[in-house]
């Protein structure tokens, strides 16, 4: 399992996905996509996606009547992922080089749910994300969802360091002041789901 020891304000992936390392199998993706309850012709964002392994998850559900943008800030590894994307001949993937705190190269209101599956951590919840979430605000159609996947605020043996984890209620609270509503938490004992509604 990676280490998280220097993921701190990596914006859109860092080092870890820099590297090709991915935490999609910290839990089963499977409960993680039961939740997200994706259908066929939804659009769909990935913030900071790394090795891109929800995207193209996400991108198999939807289908050709869906999109799935993905976006980190890494050139390296947009291009292995759209390398991977096409390996598996999906076509529905628009892997973009963004730095996810500045703006979004995605229209207003165009996006049915976006992901941010253990990047948010890497932020200052006060300082760096007022832009993101705007962004995101943004992008998202009237209704649209938003998931946040992140780290359990306890000691597993491995993750990032405990002084930067976020708990659900952290998050909630930063979300209410951007306009969201909490309709689901998960907890997969390592991690956690938590999706807000766009009211």
């Amino acid at each position: 399992m990676k280490r998280h020891d220097e993921h701190h304000h990596d914006h859109g992936g860092g080092d870890r996905q820099k590297q090709g390392v991915s935490s999609f199998d910290m839990q089963d993706s499977n409960l993680v996509f039961d939740k997200l309850n994706l259908n066929e012709g939804d659009f769909i964002l990935d913030l900071g996606c790394g090795a891109g392994d929800y995207a193209i998850q996400a991108a198999k559900i939807v289908g050709i009547t869906g999109r799935v943008y993905a976006l980190d800030r890494w050139k390296e590894v947009i291009d292995a992922m759209s390398e991977k994307a096409n390996a598996q001949g999906l076509r529905n993937i628009r892997a973009l080089e963004s730095d996810i705190i500045s703006l979004l190269p995605i229209k207003d209101k165009v996006i049915d749910v976006c992901l941010i599956a253990q990047v948010l951590h890497g932020f200052n919840l006060s300082k760096d994300t007022k832009n993101l979430f705007k962004e995101i605000s943004r992008v998202l159609k009237p209704h649209g969802r938003l998931a946040i996947l992140e780290f359990t605020k306890k000691d597993v043996g491995f993750g990032p360091p405990m002084h930067i984890r976020l708990s659900p209620e952290e998050i909630e609270s930063t979300m209410v002041q951007y306009g969201y509503k909490k309709i689901t938490l998960a907890d997969y004992e390592c991690s956690y789901l938590i999706l807000f509604q766009k009211l």
